[in-house]
């Protein structure tokens, strides 16, 4: 235990007064040391500690009093010398009242050697500390103590806690206004940059997904660079936090720098697919993304030829994507298929390599009791406002709870207000609020004894991609959110009669588990107020009107250019374009298409975005027809245009994604608008323009469907994955 400073030669009074002071008698320590200037009148120290003594009592006014009687008839350079004697003092009791964790105490402690001292910076920086560990930061202090200002001036600062203020501010409230000020101020301190810079990134990491703040991570990655402006780490995550903020232009210019640092193949790798990313995003650079493609699907061959089993976790989380593009630009599921799942077996080989322990303990779990409920866990990080938390709802809500437990284990649980992230917290028997890495979140489930774990993301995030090749459950399943991962850990994917045409086993590694009639179904969608009007955008009552509402990265120049010829041949016809995407590429990418066909820029209307899920849904009724993407369908937006009773014209084609609106107008009981061709795509999209009452005719099919259809079902829909799950689990069980 730390104790009062004194003297080797102990007087008696001085010992009596330190037993005291151990035992917390301070009222006797404190008669201890009055006798003692009374005996030494010229010793200081009997002085600074009889301050402490009355401090300690709560009687601040004496203990000042007695610091200033000890400074008495002192000249200037004995009282520095004696002032710098008090904080000493004060300071080793404030250290040891941290070390007892009474931290109340300390920081009083610390405001008297603040008023003795306001520019001592490291007193300030424990200050603020301790606010932090009192729960009573606001990030003011920053301003009100002028600590930044003086962090600036002062040659003399203990780096080391420095740092750790600065680790634990970001952590405690990283959107304050000052606290960027504060990181900055930092940087004239640093010799060593990757102590700063472990600090600032995985806080930017946190801020820019979890808080959805990515104008904030970047400020907090450009900070980093300014250290080392080639560190290829950095550049990854400012280029895919500047695309995170739709900034594509930036984004693609530091994912291209990025490549041009980058020396491994796995490295490039990934920066390709960063500028794949960014370029996908803004439909008018399609060329220059196609030949990204090709470049990207010979470095990932090159990488499986390589086979390298000795990449440590972040390279291998980086390459479980890195083939995420390759639906999107050609429906050729044997080609994409076989690269996906070579570098999916590729990936888990490394995890398995560097995670060998907690493998072998995962394949080592007994089976529990079983006269107790299957246990199903469910994984992602899209239980929340996205297009999969929407879907996803109507399984969790109808679950037979007698027959199942269901778990949730969210990914990147986000720390903003999400009315439904909350409800399917509420709708878990147990929920896991996970972060973003896979240890704590795979070592849970395995805790749980989980029997048959749902990845819900696929490789849309490579966290759950890990997880999934660790096999923390006995039993996975990749279900929803994409095309299968090709992971050898993952025993089924979730499909039906029509999403996946019947030779499709041949390419997946994955053994296709078809649910009877629909492997998606709904209950339907809260609809908003709609925000849009023909009037306000120009087009007259009686016009025929189009939509296509998609992500960037899905519009294909191709489909694009049928979706061009529609509009051409059906008479006073406009088309409206809406999705996330770089805007001003977006109109650029169908001008010139819409040049190149001979049709007039007056028929074309760029939306904005809605102001939530349900006005969007709203709005679609302001379509007559919606024209689907291809090769990669509409899911979501799909279901939507169909509960709302619009055609939709789609186009067949052999992958997963190419099916997805085929099987789901397939289960709402229609074929109008199902082309197996280019051509058959245009002919429907005309007919349906030219023909009302074929329009009507859809429509009224598709409101009847609500009462009748597979696929707004969704009670009848979980009970056939319910099926499932017992059939999957009896067969794990008859092999055991």
């Amino acid at each position: 235990m730390t104790s009062v400073q004194i003297p080797t030669n102990i007087a008696p009074l001085e010992q009596q007064a330190q037993q005291y002071f151990i035992k917390g008698n301070y009222t006797q320590a404190a008669s201890c040391y009055e006798l003692a200037i009374e005996t030494e009148p010229e010793v200081k120290s009997h002085y600074w500690n009889l301050g402490l003594m009355l401090l300690l009592q709560g009687q601040e006014a004496e203990a000042q009093m007695t610091w200033l009687l000890g400074m008495e008839e002192g000249e200037a350079q004995q009282i520095e010398q004696w002032t710098v004697e008090l904080i000493k003092v004060l300071q080793t009791e404030a250290e040891r009242r941290e070390t007892l964790a009474d931290y109340s105490l300390a920081w009083a402690i610390r405001q008297h050697i603040r008023e003795i001292s306001p520019i001592y910076v490291n007193n300030l920086l424990y200050l603020i500390e301790l606010s932090i560990k009192l729960e009573n930061f606001t990030g003011d202090e920053l301003t009100s103590l002028e600590v930044i200002e003086l962090i600036q001036s002062e040659a003399i600062i203990d780096i080391e806690l420095l740092l750790q203020v600065l680790g634990n501010i970001i952590n405690d409230d990283p959107l304050h206004p000052s606290v960027l000020e504060f990181a900055e101020c930092c940087l004239t301190h640093i010799s060593e940059p990757q102590s700063f810079i472990n600090i600032l990134l995985p806080a930017a990491v946190k801020i820019a997904h979890s808080m959805q703040q990515p104008k904030v991570a970047i400020s907090l990655i450009e900070l980093c660079l300014r250290l080392e402006p080639e560190n290829t780490e950095l550049l990854r995550h400012l280029a895919g936090f500047y695309l995170r903020d739709y900034n594509y232009s930036q984004g693609i210019e530091f994912a291209k720098l990025c490549y041009s640092l980058s020396n491994s193949l796995t490295d490039k790798v990934f920066a390709k697919h960063l500028i794949q990313r960014g370029l996908m995003e803004a439909p008018a650079y399609w060329n220059e993304a196609c030949t990204v493609f090709i470049e990207q699907e010979s470095l990932l061959k090159s990488l499986i030829e390589e086979e390298p089993i000795n990449l440590e976790s972040a390279r291998v989380l980086r390459l479980f994507n890195a083939n995420y593009y390759a639906p999107y630009l050609q429906d050729n599921p044997h080609k994409n298929r076989q690269i996906q799942n070579q570098l999916a077996q590729l990936c888990q080989l490394n995890v398995q390599e560097y995670a060998t322990e907690k493998v072998q303990r995962y394949k080592q779990r007994s089976t529990h009791n079983r006269n107790k409920q299957i246990k199903i866990g469910y994984l992602s990080h899209c239980l929340s406002r996205h297009s999969v938390g929407w879907l996803a709802r109507w399984l969790i809500q109808h679950h037979t709870r007698e027959q199942f437990d269901i778990y949730g284990y969210f990914i990147n649980y986000k720390q903003v207000d999400d009315s439904l992230q909350e409800w399917y917290v509420q709708q878990f028997n147990q929920a896991y609020l996970g972060g973003i890495y896979s240890d704590d979140i795979a070592e849970k489930i395995y805790q749980d004894e989980i029997d048959i774990l749902i990845d819900l993301d696929s490789i849309t995030l490579d966290v759950t991609c890990e997880i999934m090749a660790l096999k923390p459950a006995p039993v996975q399943v990749t279900w929803l959110g994409w095309d299968a991962s090709g992971i050898p850990g993952v025993d089924y994917f979730i499909a039906d009669p029509y999403v996946l045409p019947d030779s499709a086993q041949e390419y997946y590694t994955e053994k296709i588990w078809r649910l009877p009639q629909t492997y998606i179904a709904v209950d339907g969608f809260e609809i908003g107020v709609p925000t849009l009007r023909r009037d306000s955008l120009d087009i007259p009552s009686n016009a025929v009107v189009f939509l296509s509402a998609q992500r960037g990265f899905k519009r294909h120049p191709d489909t694009a250019r049928l979706q061009m010829r529609i509009i051409k041949e059906v008479p006073n016809s406009y088309f409206l374009i809406k999705g996330i995407a770089d805007s001003e590429a977006v109109q650029k990418f169908f001008m010139q298409l819409a040049e190149e066909e001979g049709l007039e820029y007056s028929r074309l209307r760029f939306l904005d975005l809605d102001v939530s899920e349900s006005v969007h849904r709203a709005n679609l009724a302001i379509a007559d027809v919606v024209l689907d993407t291809y090769p990669y369908n509409g899911a979501t937006t799909t279901l939507e245009t169909l509960w709302m009773g619009i055609p939709l014209v789609t186009r067949v084609g052999e992958q997963f994604a190419a099916r997805n609106s085929y099987t789901m107008m397939i289960n709402a009981g229609i074929t109008e608008g199902i082309a197996w061709t280019d051509e058959e795509y245009v002919e429907w999209g005309v007919r349906l323009g030219k023909d009302e009452a074929l329009r009507q005719q859809v429509a009224l099919k598709l409101k009847a469907s609500r009462q009748t259809a597979p696929l707004w079902n969704g009670k009848q829909f979980t009970r056939d994955m319910e099926k499932a799950y017992q059939q999957m689990w009896q067969r794990y069980i008859d092999k055991k």
